[in-house]
């Protein structure tokens, strides 16, 4: 049976820091002198061997602090001081405090000192698609790279190739959905280049299926292209293709990525952008409903049903994978990201020209975009909790979040608009995707803050 309303939640992750600390206790010697010399001369002796004892050894009664798990700085990176946590110390022999919850998604974008917030430029990381290479399209607007993401109650460190490959090392990472989950990869490989320039060892004939090899640190990146994570077939008519009219298969997931993913350690999930198109759904062999399609005698249903059971398929799929649990595998949902399209959708002369960033007061959470990543959120609650059970049955499922939705609400100076060079389609605008760089560069931040996070554990 289709759900047509859920209740609506959002999880957010807390954070502790443990420090323990330990009391110096002072204790004084009390002398008689009419106990003679000689103990007097074997009390200067102790006095002395003290004296040496403090003096050549640092911190003689203080414990060294110890690091809980924090998913905002890691001890190994060189950048750490940068970005100092506050911690609160506790005598050891009471229970330990839980430091002050920090939500990176809640925050607003500060402006920064020219080119301090980006990594690369779009001539030297030259892996960046034409599509996604904005200047290169004749973009000369620059003050929309000015920004950095900052959380409302802590620090958003920056992005470190070499941490993030040493936390990767001997892995294999596959990002899950449609192009703008590729758009996400383009950014990352920008990034981790850095560090270490990648193999590109596959390529399918459609540049869908990418696979990416850093040998140094043996770890694989890959991109497996899924426009809906579950079975979604175009319609032909009269013999066309290209109708935009699809048979979806809400019980079904997709083999391309369900057969890739017993091989991974970590799976980043997204999909959001394909499902406002008229769509057949089918479940258990039958047709249910449909969207956008008005047919008499067919159940019509909004476009977030669609959304929901593809999501809550897919996530299903993940928990019953016994060989991704022994693994441990960890799957990381990535919000809906919004496209900016004003007066007109892509094909209404729809565009998006601005250079700044908005405020939060300025967003409509009203609208699909919210909603979206709303039920994304439910899902990934249900499916966290399903894979907890799980998880006393021996199979670690875990499930973590990179909650881009807000903060990308608030940019829609970040996409190609009118610069992204597609000579058969002059006149539309890209205001969906990114530029590189941009804005999107802080999606990997929040990833590397959740792979320290389950570094911890």
């Amino acid at each position: 049976m289709l759900e047509k309303t859920m209740k609506t939640s959002s999880t957010m992750f807390q954070d502790r820091h443990h420090n323990h600390s330990s009391g110096k206790k002072e204790r004084c010697l009390s002398l008689t002198l009419g106990k003679g010399v000689p103990f007097v001369l074997t009390s200067l002796l102790m006095a002395s061997i003290f004296s040496l004892f403090f003096l050549y050894n640092p911190n003689p009664l203080t414990l060294t602090p110890h690091q809980g798990h924090d998913m905002f700085e890691n001890p190994s990176d060189p950048k750490q001081e940068e970005h100092p946590i506050t911690t609160t110390k506790v005598s050891p022999s009471k229970p330990q405090k839980e430091q002050k919850t920090c939500d990176l998604s809640k925050g607003n974008w500060v402006p920064v000192l020219r080119g301090s917030s980006t990594y690369y430029t779009n001539s030297s990381c030259t892996t960046i698609p034409d599509s996604k290479n904005c200047f290169k399209q004749g973009r000369v607007d620059t003050d929309f790279l000015n920004w950095k993401w900052k959380p409302e109650q802590c620090d958003l460190p920056r992005f470190d190739p070499r941490t993030f490959l040493h936390m990767v090392r001997g892995k294999k990472m596959a990002f899950i959905g449609d192009s703008v989950a590729r758009n996400h990869v383009d950014s990352l490989l920008c990034l981790l280049s850095q560090d270490e320039i990648p193999k590109d060892i596959h390529k399918d004939s459609e540049d869908r299926f990418r696979k990416w090899y850093f040998p140094i640190h043996d770890f694989t990146l890959t991109m497996v292209w899924s426009r809906f994570l579950i079975v979604g077939e175009e319609r032909m008519v009269n013999g066309t293709v290209g109708t935009s009219i699809f048979d979806m298969q809400l019980d079904k997931v997709d083999n391309d990525w369900a057969n890739e993913l017993p091989n991974l350690d970590y799976a980043i999930i997204s999909a959001g952008h394909w499902f406002f198109r008229v769509m057949h759904l089918h479940e258990a062999g039958k047709q249910v409903g449909c969207v956008y399609c008005n047919q008499p005698n067919i159940t019509s249903y909004n476009p977030d049903i669609t959304i929901r059971k593809a999501f809550r398929t897919a996530f299903k799929h993940i928990n019953a994978c016994k060989e991704c649990g022994r693994k441990k595998m960890v799957t990381v949902l990535r919000t809906f990201a919004p496209a900016h399209f004003e007066n007109g959708d892509w094909n209404t002369g729809g565009y998006c020209n601005r250079t700044s960033p908005v405020s939060e007061s300025e967003v409509d959470f009203g609208r699909f975009d919210w909603e979206v990543r709303g039920i994304q959120m439910e899902e990934f609650e249900r499916a966290r909790s399903e894979g907890i059970i799980m998880g006393k049955l021996g199979l670690h499922n875990r499930f973590e979040v990179v909650d881009v939705a807000r903060a990308m609400l608030m940019r829609p100076d970040g996409h190609p608009g009118e610069h992204w060079g597609n000579k058969w389609m002059r006149g539309y605008n890209d205001c969906t995707h990114w530029c590189l760089p941009g804005p999107i560069d802080v999606w990997s931040e929040l990833l590397l803050a959740v792979l320290k996070r389950v570094n911890e554990f």
